[in-house]
C-alpha cells in the first residue's frame, strides 16, 4: 500500500465532483485553488459595499481597518494598532492623521506613560464605523444563515487556519477584555 500524502483527509473513496467543503478525500490543488477563489471573491463582494461608503468620503480600506480595530479596542495604544495591522508607523501616521484632523479618531495621553498615544473613536468616527459595520453585517449574516451553525464553526476554523502567529494573538487580543470597558 502506497504511503499517504500528509493532505490526505480520510480513506474514503474518491467522488467525481467537488462537493464544496463535503467529503473531500485529498486537498488536491483543484481544491485549494476554489479555496482561494471562493477567498479572492468573499473578500471582494464583502468589501464591496464599505469601499462605496469610504469613497464617498475619499477614504479607503486602510482608513476602515483603523476605524475598526479602534471601534473594537477603544483606547488602544498606537504600538497595539501598529502590531495588529502590521504596518510600519508611517504607514499608520498617513492614515490616522486624517482621521484625526477630521473629526472621526482622538489622541489622548498615555494614563501611566504620556509618551504613549491612546485611540478611541469620536461621535463622528463611531457613527462612520457603525454604518460600514452595518452594511458588511448583513453580508456575514446572510452567509452564516444560509451556511448553518457547523459551518459557521468550520470557518472560524479554517480562517483561524489561515492566521499566522501574529494574526492569531492579535485575534485573541481583540477577544479579550476591552481596553476602557465597552466598545459600545
Amino acid at each position: 500500500m502506497p504511503a499517504k500524502s500528509s493532505a490526505q483527509i480520510t480513506d474514503v473513496p474518491e467522488r467525481s465532483t467537488l462537493a464544496a467543503g463535503r467529503n473531500l478525500l485529498f486537498l488536491r490543488e483543484e481544491e485549494l485553488r476554489l479555496a482561494q477563489d471562493l477567498l479572492f471573491f468573499g473578500y471582494r463582494d464583502f468589501t464591496a459595499g464599505a469601499d462605496e461608503i469610504l469613497a464617498e468620503l475619499g477614504m479607503g480600506r486602510a482608513h476602515h481597518r483603523v476605524l475598526h480595530f479602534v471601534g473594537r479596542r477603544p483606547g488602544i495604544t498606537v504600538g497595539d494598532l501598529l502590531g495588529i495591522l502590521a504596518i510600519t508607523k508611517q504607514s499608520l501616521g498617513r492614515v490616522l492623521q486624517p482621521l484625526v484632523e477630521e473629526g472621526y479618531v482622538t489622541q489622548t495621553p498615555g494614563r501611566s506613560d504620556r509618551r504613549q498615544r491612546l485611540l478611541t473613536l469620536t461621535e463622528k468616527g463611531a457613527a462612520l464605523e457603525r454604518r460600514l459595520f452595518d452594511r458588511q453585517r448583513e453580508t456575514v449574516m446572510r452567509a452564516y444563515r444560509e451556511a448553518g451553525p457547523a459551518a459557521v464553526e468550520g470557518f472560524r476554523r479554517v480562517m483561524h487556519g489561515l492566521m499566522g502567529d501574529q494574526a492569531r494573538a492579535a485575534c485573541d487580543t481583540l477577544e479579550g477584555p476591552p481596553a476602557l470597558g465597552p466598545a459600545r
